[in-house]
Order: structure tokens, then sequence, then C-alpha cells
């Protein structure tokens, strides 16, 4: 592959990347959702365009160096991406509302997990790790759609604002702790084929601790956390206030700690969008991230968001076969009954959460609607087990298609039921004194 077949190659998905989203935009369609359906249509299972255009600069390379540099793309915009949606969590939000928080973290994660375990159940019950997968992706909710939604509707700063946004964080790292799991279980099934694995557990038998392995898993993750949470901080805190706000190095030691963070991660078997969360988590604890306008915190999302992450979900696209969805009937109906068991769980979780926490049946419903789009941990989540044949194809892209399918019209409807139904935020009973002491810009 030379230089000139690369650069005409990754012009033309510039290009797209940075016109078809604009265009998309007019009909309320999300940018991660346009990124994902630019990649089905120029993909291999569709127009298959990266190799015509190959043939038609008549290099005679093979296409698959190609995939191979853009799948080495989207790895790196998954940890961006991962890394980013860690920076969102602010802990000390889970404290100004317990009650509501801890029913809707429970209940958000329980009831959908249940649901996915379920729905997976039915099409392979033979397959354990399979099931326990699904159950993560159910349970996982959006950051990146719920966190722009209660800005918009002024819920930032209410009750049910901080339940929402607290629970939403809660569930995300259950589920990516549930997948860690579910990942370490699936390469003691396949030892010695998981190219490049350094995990210390990948040495131990399960079957030699039994039941004590999970625990032991789960401590040695749980280790891993409160460690990254201290640790990061400190030395990451000394080593950026030694340059300048707008020293661009600072960019270069963020991605750094985060490579590390994941490095680690590795070693004890964490997946690296765990590791990546956790590193995200950790570093967004420095207070140079909050100074001179949160000037680091906006270069690494101008990056991540402007030129990483849509290699993401261009790959996720890419790797999205409709033929599968409609070559049989199965396929179709794994894709309806995975739709229909995601929006009920999280609908009635969500109701019933809010329910047993004082607030109104519509804003119960409101709660529900919110949880149900399936968009950025989710998709990575599912590219990982698809990556690792934890999952088949066909359940691949019935998760794809949750995503746009959940993601496009669920705000909207979300919206139109608060205006029809009058539903306010700003009454009294909404509002929470606690949460009024963290500074607005500390949400994001």
């Amino acid at each position: 592959m030379t230089g000139l077949t690369f650069l005409v190659i990754f012009l033309l998905l510039m290009t797209l990347m940075a016109v078809i989203p604009q265009i998309l935009k007019r009909f309320h369609i999300p940018s991660v959702v346009a990124m994902m359906l630019i990649g089905i249509v120029i993909g291999p299972n569709a127009l298959d365009l990266i190799r015509s255009l190959n043939y038609l600069l008549g290099r005679g390379y093979p296409t698959e160096q190609i995939y191979v540099v853009l799948d080495a793309m989207g790895l790196l915009g998954l940890l961006f991406l991962m890394a980013l949606a860690g920076m969102e969590v602010n802990l000390r939000i889970l404290m100004a509302e317990k009650r509501a928080v801890a029913w809707l973290s429970v209940l958000t994660f329980a009831i959908p997990a249940a649901a996915g375990y379920a729905v997976y159940m039915l099409f392979e019950p033979g397959d354990t790790i399979g099931k326990w997968v699904y159950a993560s992706l159910f349970a996982s909710h959006s950051v990146g759609i719920v966190f722009p939604v209660m800005r918009e509707l002024n819920a930032v700063r209410t009750r049910f604002g901080v339940a929402v946004l607290a629970s939403t964080v809660i569930t995300d790292i259950a589920s990516l702790i549930l997948l860690a799991i579910c990942i370490q279980f699936k390469r003691h099934e396949i030892t010695g084929q998981v190219a490049g694995s350094i995990s210390i557990f990948d040495r131990i038998d399960p079957n030699l601790l039994g039941a004590w392995f999970p625990i032991l898993f789960v401590t040695v993750i749980v280790i891993y956390i409160i460690l990254s949470m201290w640790f990061i901080p400190a030395v990451a805190g000394r080593i950026l206030k030694r340059f300048h706000p707008n020293d661009d190095a600072r960019v270069t030691f963020f991605l750094a700690g985060v490579l590390v963070v994941v490095f680690i991660g590795e070693l004890i078997g964490v997946s690296l969008i765990v590791g990546a969360f956790i590193a995200g988590m950790a570093l967004v604890n420095v207070k140079t991230f909050h100074e001179n306008g949160r000037i680091l915190h906006k270069k690494i999302e101008g990056i991540g968001y402007g030129f990483i992450i849509p290699f993401l979900f261009l790959t996720i696209g890419m790797k999205t076969d409709l033929q599968v969805v409609f070559a049989a009937w199965e396929n179709t109906l794994i894709v309806s009954v995975t739709f229909l068991g995601l929006i009920l769980s999280k609908v009635t979780s969500g109701w019933l959460a809010m329910r047993l926490s004082g607030f109104s049946n519509k804003k119960g419903l409101c709660a529900g609607l919110m949880t149900v789009p399936q968009l950025t941990a989710t998709l990575a989540a599912a590219a990982v087990a698809l990556q690792l044949k934890m999952i088949g194809p066909e359940f691949f892209n019935a998760i794809v298609f949750l995503s746009i399918g959940t993601t496009i019209p669920v705000p909207s409807l979300m919206k139109l039921l608060i205006i029809k139904g009058k539903i306010s935020f700003d009454t009294i009973e909404d509002q929470t004194a606690n949460f009024y002491d963290i500074p607005e810009e500390d949400l994001v």
C-alpha cells in the first residue's frame, strides 16, 4: 500500500465523515449514527467502496491492509471514547440523591440484564458466556445521549437529573465489569487463541478456584479501580502542572497515562474498554483539567470527537452485514426480540425505580425512555464481544440496529411526552440543594 493509495482513500473517508453527518443532522440523526451508516454503505458487506477505489487506482496492493489500518484507527478511537466517557463521571453527584440513584442503578441494571440474558437464551440456550455478554449490553446506558437531553431540558440541576445521570454512570461501570468477567472466562475457553493476551488470570485454571474465581477476579478489579483513582491523579497532577496550559505536550501525557492504565488492566485480564474508562475517571480528578477554561479537556475532546472516535463507528458500520439480518427469518427474529426486550425492560425498570423514589408516573416514564438509547459504550462492548467471538454476527448486527433504532426516535419521543404531558422540572420538589454546590462544568 503506497502513500498515494492511502491518501486518496483517507481523503474520501474524511470527506464523507465531514459532509454526511451535517446533511443527516437536518433530519435529527445523530452524528454517531451517521458514521455507522457511512460504514455500512461503503463497507465490504455493501458497496465495498474501498476495494473498488483501490482497484481503480491500479496499485494492486491488498485491500485487507487498508482495513487493518482502519481497524487500528478504530481501536484508538475506542480508547479515546471510553476515556472521555470516564471523564464525564463525577462521583460527587452520587451522594446528592441517594434513594433515587440507588433504585435506578439497581433496577435499570438488573431488569434489562435479566431481559438480555433471556433473549440470548431463547436463541442460544447452551452459550452461557453469550447470555451474560448480552445481559451486560442490555444493562448499559448512553451517557452521550442522556447528558445533552438533560441539559436541553434544563433538568441537570434537579433531583430527576441527578438520579438519571448518576445511575447512568453506575450501570455503565457495572455492565463493563460484567463484560470484563465474561471476557476472562472466554479467554479460558480459547486458551492459546487470543493473540497478545498478557493476563495473569489466563494462567490460572478457573476450576482450581471453583466459585471463588469470579469473586477473586472482581476483587482484583475493585482494587485496580481504587488504586487507579488514587495514584493516577497524584502522579498526573505533578506532571501536568510543569507544563504551560497551552502546551500540547499535556495531551501526549494524557494519552500516555490512559495507555498505562489500560496496560495494567490487561495484565489482570481487564478489557481495554474498562481500563480506558477507569483512566478517564481517574485523570479527570486532576485539577489541571478544570483550570484555565478547561483547555486540556477541550483539546482532548476536539481530537477525540473531531478525528479519532469517528473511525470507531465507521469500522463498526463496516462490520455490520445487512444480509445476515435478512438472510433467515431467525436472524430477523433476533433483531425484533432484541428491540422489544430492551425497550420494555428499560422503560419498565426506569418507571418502577422513579415511582419507588417518589416521582410521578410521567417522570418515571421519562426516566425509563432516557435509558433506552444504546450508543457509545454498548457499541464498543459489542465490537469487543464480536472480536472475541463471544457473540455471533447476527447478535452483533442486532445490537447495531438497536443503537440506530433507539438513538434516533427516542429523544424526540421523550420531548413530545414532556410537551404533551406538561411535565415540568422546575418545581420545588424537583430541586436538590446539595447538587447546587457542584459547578455545572464539573457535570460534563
